[in-house]
């Protein structure tokens, strides 16, 4: 990422804190204020001192006490407003961006996430988003309170002598300003290369998750293994790499800040000698910076961190910009369902075509067979009927409208599309099977399962319709989930039912009984049917194969 694009992303996350500007500010005053109060402790010590020595300070021994102890108490109610508010800032905008990242997933879905890897998403979704919280409550508010909090102090230590002012402004900049920059120029790509191996990392370890039963069966276990470890050790030596540069920037900090207070120690002593200053400004200008660094101590690691909040924020930004590949459509009027057509229709994935000038008449209230061998097209004329994909050239019309011009609610209303990998949640089986209405009676579900021959096995288990099912279904069998999955296509009782392969994991038995429900089911109903089984398209009143419609 260059320079261009690294301010880019920057200056759109500080656009996310817009609505809470208010409380923004409110976090640098108080961090301000914590700041000073803490920096003023051990200047107020010095007063005290130069007190005792008899020298006259303008301050009453127990108005120094007075302040000593207030500056104490306020220091700490003013640190912990300061971070307080800063946290309340961080976490609200993460949940802000994490509702812009789901709302971005879901309108670019499904066509944009099939070829992106979900283990990555999952990298950004969790740790990505919450590296932006050091950025909103670690970042952000320091500049301003580093930037307030030292003019005041170069301004007090200023009214001692010019200056003196200039060598702790000089001070304040070469730790806060300009180490910073080096060490993030030093870091390059770092951050960038960190958060990939880190996304790359996690989606291997799902996949490894997902697919330990076929690792375990042929003894893959072992190169698996190493190809885990090389991703870890390849991670952690980027880590190590940032960690390294993260020591020489603090180890240089602490270098620059001793290296001021010597010259801070000579000059104030040289002036105090010439007759310039008097004792009172030999000591308190030194007092002062030695206590007055930590606001851009805070900053000089900016140099390491603000790389991987970047290389986060672009991450996540990227998924924000992601265009849809079909927006969802508005404000037209709702149709209801009288036959689908596809006409002159082709399409491509990439350079890759799929269907070239198809063109198909469905009428209402007819089941249609889709055959063709596999890679044909079959699986993505449906898609283009459920507008999940734009077609290349041609159209796809539903009711004799252009499926461009209907609502995508409503064009969901009237279809019903099952796929050929049902995906089971990690909820009850009920809750499955209500995706497909969600306000659906305990009734109208035990209906549904009644067609897709799932009923009796469900209400074999120990808590029947409640039954809690693993994550991706892992108590559940092909079979049984691909019967959820019909179920919840009869629940949605749609008049147009687009169907992939619905019986490819189910034995001849069960198929005969989900046919025989299809087949009644379908009186009144539109079916889209594709399957590799002969014995499935026996339900169908017409058989169209992909490659004669070409």
């Amino acid at each position: 990422m260059n320079k261009t694009s690294k301010i880019k992303v920057l200056f759109r996350l500080l656009i996310l804190v817009k609505p809470l500007s208010g409380f923004m500010i409110l976090a640098v005053c108080l961090g301000t204020l914590g700041f000073l109060t803490a920096q003023f402790i051990p200047i107020l010590g010095g007063y005290a001192v130069l007190y005792g020595l008899g020298y006259e300070t303008g301050l009453k021994f127990e108005t120094i006490v007075v302040l000593l102890v207030s500056f104490a108490i306020m220091r700490s109610i003013f640190r912990f407003l300061e971070q307080r508010t800063n946290h309340y800032i961080a976490f609200t905008l993460l949940a802000i961006i994490r509702d812009r990242v789901f709302k971005a997933l879901r309108r670019i879905c499904p066509a944009k996430l099939e070829g992106k890897d979900k283990g990555n998403l999952i990298s950004l979704i969790t740790s990505d988003v919450e590296l932006l919280e050091v950025f909103y409550a670690h970042t952000i508010s320091p500049i301003f309170i580093a930037i307030a909090t030292e003019t005041i102090m170069c301004i007090f230590i200023g009214q001692f002598h010019l200056i003196l002012g200039c060598v702790a402004l000089v001070s304040f900049v070469l730790v806060g300003v300009i180490l910073p920059v080096i060490i993030s120029k030093r870091s390059g790509s770092l951050g960038d290369e960190l958060r990939s191996e880190s996304g790359q990392l996690s989606a291997h370890m799902l996949e490894s998750i997902r697919g330990i039963d076929e690792i375990q069966q042929y003894n893959y276990g072992q190169q698996r293994l190493k190809e885990i470890t090389d991703k870890t050790n390849t991670l952690s030596f980027k880590q190590g790499a940032l960690n390294r540069l993260t020591g020489t920037n603090m180890a240089l900090a602490n270098s620059i800040i001793w290296l001021s207070d010597i010259v801070m120690l000579i000059v104030s002593y040289y002036l105090y000698y010439s007759g310039k200053v008097s004792f009172e400004g030999f000591i308190l200008p030194v007092i002062a910076l030695m206590s007055s660094f930590g606001p851009v101590t805070a900053l000089s690691a900016l140099g390491t961190t603000i790389q991987s909040t970047v290389a986060s924020g672009a991450r996540v930004l990227s998924i924000i910009d992601e265009e849809p590949e079909t927006e969802d459509i508005f404000g037209e009027e709702d149709i209801s369902f009288d036959g689908a057509k596809a006409e002159n229709v082709s399409f491509s994935y990439g350079n890759e075509e799929v269907l070239d000038n198809i063109s198909v008449d469905i009428n209402k209230n007819e089941i249609i067979g889709i055959v063709g061998p596999s890679g044909c097209g079959k699986s993505t004329l449906l898609k283009l009927f459920m507008r999940f994909w734009k077609t290349k050239s041609g159209q796809i019309r539903v009711s004799d409208k252009n499926i461009e011009q209907i609502n995508t609610e409503n064009l969901r209303d009237i279809e019903s599309y099952m796929t050929q990998e049902t995906q089971i949640f990690k909820d009850t089986i009920i809750g499955n099977i209500r995706i497909g209405k969600l306000d659906a009676t305990d009734a109208e579900v035990a209906e549904a399962c009644k067609k897709a021959s799932i009923h009796d096995f469900i209400m074999t288990l120990p808590e029947g319709y409640n039954t809690e099912v693993g994550e991706l279904g892992s108590t559940l069998s092909g079979g049984e989930k691909q019967r959820i999955g019909l179920a919840r296509a009869f629940l949605h009782n749609a008049p147009f039912m687009l169907l992939d392969e619905p019986t490819s994991s189910l034995d001849s038995l069960n198929e005969a009984v989900i046919l025989r429900a299809l087949k009644e089911y379908s009186k009144d109903k539109t079916v889209l049917l594709v399957s590799h089984r002969q014995s499935t398209m026996c339900i169908a009143d017409r058989t169209l194969s992909i490659e004669t419609l070409q």
